[in-house]
């Protein structure tokens, strides 16, 4: 049985249209799961203990893939105990944890992000993310747990990924709206295409040698700048490829009305300068390096306008 804690979210719903073609026993855990692919819903708050040990009870693997409202509060609160709950409960039932982790801890970093990437966050939300994920690989040392952290970019795909790639300039387009991007269109920016991330969760988990480690899920490069996105998109979309940029002015004005936009303003310095992901360790591995940009934005763009 392979448990997907927080199954709601982008890569939950990737990963259970693998997980059934692979005939592999799937249960799908969160406030309100929505059963998909024949996999077995349980409701459950991955805040309360009880609730997470027995959501995780038969288990051979649990795959940490929530999501939490964008509130830096609520991650100080919240993260914490989700990654301890998490982690107790693969204990009692001997299960493995993969943890589907972001980049928010890297901080500020010149050249290409990698797995040997000292965590230097520079963000409150980053320090959240830099202590939950050293406490899990301080479990790991400490021999008491089998788990891995599987990172990713900023997302795009297909279906409602919540993102800058989606909302501002795919959905907009769709809609006939004129396409946004944040800060810099200029420089490059990794982005990791939702189905590549949950088809390099499928493949960590079922190889042996990949557990105990950092693993950055497959993305394609080189990184596209965002004007080189948005004309990408308005290719497919046959929609003009002007765009316009939203600067930190514009954005703290609009966060006055929008709390997730207010939330952001610390998350700006990944736009301002070059974001670039390197997923070579797992290329090498496992001979894929993610799919092409302009192929992923086409699968993207045709979902918003066909629904599949």
């Amino acid at each position: 049985m392979i448990t997907i804690l927080g199954a709601g979210g982008s890569i939950g719903n990737e990963l259970a249209p693998l997980l059934a073609a692979a005939g592999r026993r799937f249960r799908l855990v969160g406030r309100q799961p929505r059963e998909i692919f024949g996999g077995e819903c349980y409701a459950a708050d991955l805040t309360d203990l009880g609730q997470t040990v027995r959501a995780v009870e038969g288990s051979e693997i649990a795959v940490l893939a929530a999501g939490l409202k964008y509130d830096v509060r609520v991650w100080a609160e919240l993260w914490p105990r989700i990654m301890q709950n998490s982690v107790e409960a693969c204990k009692r039932a001997g299960a493995r944890l993969v943890f589907v982790d972001n980049v928010y801890m890297y901080g500020r970093v010149e050249g290409a992000m990698t797995e040997e990437t000292p965590l230097a966050p520079c963000s409150k939300k980053g320090e959240i993310r830099a202590r939950i994920a050293a406490g899990l690989m301080e479990q790991v040392k400490g021999g008491g747990l089998t788990a891995m952290i599987a990172r990713s970019a900023d997302f795009y795909g297909p279906g409602k990924v919540r993102g800058v790639p989606n909302l501002l300039v795919m959905e907009a387009m769709a809609k006939r709206s004129t396409p946004a991007w944040l800060m810099n269109a200029r420089v490059p920016h990794s982005l990791t295409y939702t189905p590549d991330a949950a088809r390099g969760v499928a493949m960590l988990m079922e190889r042996e040698s990949a557990w105990n480690q950092v693993w950055h899920l497959p993305t394609a490069a080189p990184a596209p700048t965002g004007e080189e996105f948005v004309e990408m998109a308005a290719r497919v979309m046959g929609r003009p490829a002007k765009f316009r940029v939203y600067g930190k002015a514009m954005l703290r004005m609009v966060g006055w009305f929008n709390s997730e936009i207010r939330e952001s303003m610390e998350m700006l310095y990944q736009n301002e300068a070059g974001y670039v992901f390197d997923s070579g360790k797992f290329a090498r591995e496992f001979g894929f390096a993610g799919t092409p940009y302009a192929e992923g934005v086409r699968r993207s763009c045709e979902w918003l306008q066909t629904g599949k």
